[in-house]
């Protein structure tokens, strides 16, 4: 992160000003608010950059201003897949991988493609924390979310990560949920945070983009440069609107996600006890949510496709609330309830996702 990148000094304010000031401009008299969006394949020779494939301006901004929110050096992807590869690539020939048993459907593809080439892995379910430490001395890499999407279990990161790190296994968290705004890794001990900035960083629908951020340690930075090589090799960079249009939506998300979590907790009390609710499963923060309904797949789908305001859709941590049944998609595992519904809380007024969800969930009862 350069100074020009980085205007104030992260220690000295909190997060919710944070990601308002950083990755700006330099102040200077007549100087832009705002990094522009870099158009260019090319540059001229002898600069600091040689190829766009390597580095731009605008993902410079991004790229300090998500660093400083998570306290370490961010790198933007093309994807948030793109960013689980690059983080998956850490793990060696023949190695082992320990992991929740319960993660992001397509975490979960990549993990099961990671073992037809050789490596095993390892699955503990998240609130087995004993589990977890008995079986990290035979892992070579760590693979952590808190709380897992769609289940919303919690890990004990603290406990977890910090005999991680006494170890040496490289450990990875996938903060996409949380935000830096709830949870900072890196400082419980990860080597590597993963986000999927399509999701509550970006917030408004509108990109594809991913992000790995590394400890401002000599490790760190090592891996920051598998990471690097990884993106580079494989192609998955980034377009300039994309992240300009990230660093944009980075801008409201302390605001965004104040709101979100706030209607989240109302949601999941007025939940609890409705007649067509079986289980709540809310991790007690952010605004992500799941429930069972009471009854099968097919009542589940009903109070999916009967919501006017929520929007029935694959996708999460937007300003618009979206809710989907999982197990519709096949490659979610058994361990997902079939009526289980996942709730994405947006900003919308909670009454009116009160009333919308209350409506729909009545289609679903018999």
């Amino acid at each position: 992160m350069t100074e020009d990148n980085h205007p104030t000094d992260p220690s000295a304010i909190r997060p919710e000003t944070l990601v308002v000031a950083a990755g700006r401009p330099p102040r200077e008299p007549g100087a832009s608010a705002n990094v522009p969006v870099q158009l260019t394949s090319t540059y001229a020779a002898d600069g600091p950059v040689v190829y766009a494939r390597s580095g731009n301006p605008t993902w410079s901004a991004f790229e300090a201003a998500l660093g400083a929110l998570e306290g370490g050096h961010a790198l933007v992807h093309s994807s948030g897949m793109a960013a689980i590869a690059a983080a998956l690539s850490l793990v060696p020939p023949e190695g082992t991988v320990l992991v929740t048993d319960a993660t992001y459907y397509e975490t979960g593809e990549a993990l099961r493609e990671l073992e037809t080439t050789g490596r095993t892995i390892v699955r503990r379910h998240a609130t087995d924390t004993a589990g977890f430490l008995a079986a990290l001395p035979g892992a070579d890499l760590l693979w952590l979310e808190s709380p897992t999407n769609p289940l919303m279990d919690v890990v004990d990161l603290e406990t977890v990560l910090a005999r991680s790190r006494e170890l040496g296994v490289v450990g990875v968290v996938d903060n996409t949920l949380p935000t830096p705004l709830l949870c900072r890794p890196l400082e419980l001990g990860a080597d590597v945070v993963v986000h999927s900035a399509t999701k509550y960083l970006s917030g408004h629908s509108d990109v594809i983009l991913g992000a790995t951020v590394v400890a401002d340690t000599d490790r760190g930075r090592a891996l920051g440069a598998r990471l690097q090589r990884h993106r580079t090799l494989h192609g998955a960079i980034a377009g300039p609107m994309a992240v300009f249009l990230a660093l944009r939506g980075l801008r409201t998300l302390a605001v965004r996600f104040e709101r979100a979590c706030a209607s989240a907790a109302e949601l999941a009390v007025r939940l609890t006890g409705h007649p067509a609710v079986s289980r709540v499963r809310y991790p007690g923060f952010g605004g992500m949510l799941s429930f069972e309904v009471a009854g099968d797949a097919a009542a589940a789908e009903r109070v999916c496709a009967a919501t006017r305001v929520w929007l029935h859709a694959t996708s999460l941590g937007a300003v618009e609330s979206q809710l989907e049944r999982r197990r519709r998609h096949p490659a979610e595992p058994e361990t997902v309830p079939e009526n289980l519904v996942r709730l994405s809380v947006g900003i919308e007024h909670v009454e009116d996702l009160w009333a919308d969800l209350d409506q729909a969930l009545r289609h679903a009862l018999p």
